[in-house]
């Protein structure tokens, strides 16, 4: 049995699948908020803190562990900062939550015994009000998205069936990211937000290129056969961008293009799953209950 044949015989019990990652994705989102009030962890640009960075080629052992001791009342991340192109230590990012950068700096002297200054220290205050200010305004812009999203959708099928599967694939993208980024407990931060944007579009394309296939391409042959080109064409872009992305983040040393090319990977890997099990499998009921 061929690929084709295995997806034409099962395509509604595949259609199942995405419905249950999904539902598994709301489950962890909801134990997330249930634990801490959001629905994802938010780093300091979202939640307010300090982000320092320490230059120095000096390892420390048990660093992050130290610190919570000394700041015991702030969330702490401590992450190594690598030179371009090799793994030598260049310096140590540290992010605290609910602390200033004064209390941070005089701890991280005390644990380091180094002489903190403006050659070897830096530092980013972001204030509790402002980052509570940033999370609302990105979460306004998600929403903001997917209905305009959704109006264009509208506007270019002119049919609710097909114009609500490419919306559920691309808010299953969405939800499953979060999901993952949850379970791992991964903290986002306004670049990741940014990313969480981007994936809409990327998923939006691929959608709408199987569904365009299906819905006005009906002199390129039967239905499964245009659907069927349609995927090709779509994973073929779906895996370039991946491979993209993928070689992107393990070659960058930026924390922030790391985040965004780690949620457009976990995405992409999630919109195979929605938009070639959900969407289309959901286009090929539809369609041929129309005997189209």
């Amino acid at each position: 049995m061929t690929l084709k044949d295995f997806y034409l015989k099962h395509y509604k019990k595949l259609f199942l699948i995405p419905l249950l990652l999904l539902i598994l994705g709301f489950t962890e989102i909801s134990i997330t908020y249930k634990e801490t009030g959001d629905l994802f962890h938010k780093d300091v640009t979202l939640q307010g803190g300090v982000s320092a960075t320490v230059y120095t080629e000096k390892q420390f052992d048990n660093l992050e562990d130290e610190i919570k001791i000394s700041l015991p009342s702030s969330d702490i991340t401590v992450r190594e900062l690598s030179e371009f192109g090799t793994d030598k230590q260049i310096g140590i990012l540290i992010e605290a939550t609910e602390v200033n950068d004064d209390e941070l700096k005089a701890a991280l002297a005390k644990i380091t015994k180094l002489e903190l200054n403006d050659n070897n220290y830096s530092s980013e205050q972001t204030g509790a009000t402002l980052g509570e200010s940033f999370y609302r305004q990105m979460l306004v812009a998600m929403l903001l998205a997917f209905l305009f999203m959704a109006i264009v959708v509208f506007i270019t099928f002119r049919t609710i069936v097909p114009s609500l599967a490419v919306i559920f694939s691309a808010f299953t993208d969405i939800i499953m990211t979060i999901a993952v980024m949850d379970f791992f407990a991964i903290k986002l931060s306004t670049a990741g937000i940014a990313a969480l944007l981007m994936l809409i579009g990327y998923s939006v394309d691929t959608d709408i290129l199987i569904t365009t296939k299906a819905l006005r391409r009906k002199e390129e042959g039967g239905l499964f056969e245009r659907m069927f080109d349609g995927m090709k064409t779509g994973l073929t872009m779906t895996f370039t961008s991946i491979a993209a992305v993928t070689v992107g983040y393990f070659v960058s040393n930026s924390t922030v293009i790391k985040e965004m090319f780690l949620i457009i990977i976990i995405g992409l890997i999630f919109d195979i799953i929605a938009t070639y099990l959900n969407n289309a499998g959901l286009l090929m009921m539809y369609m041929r209950s129309k005997n189209e």
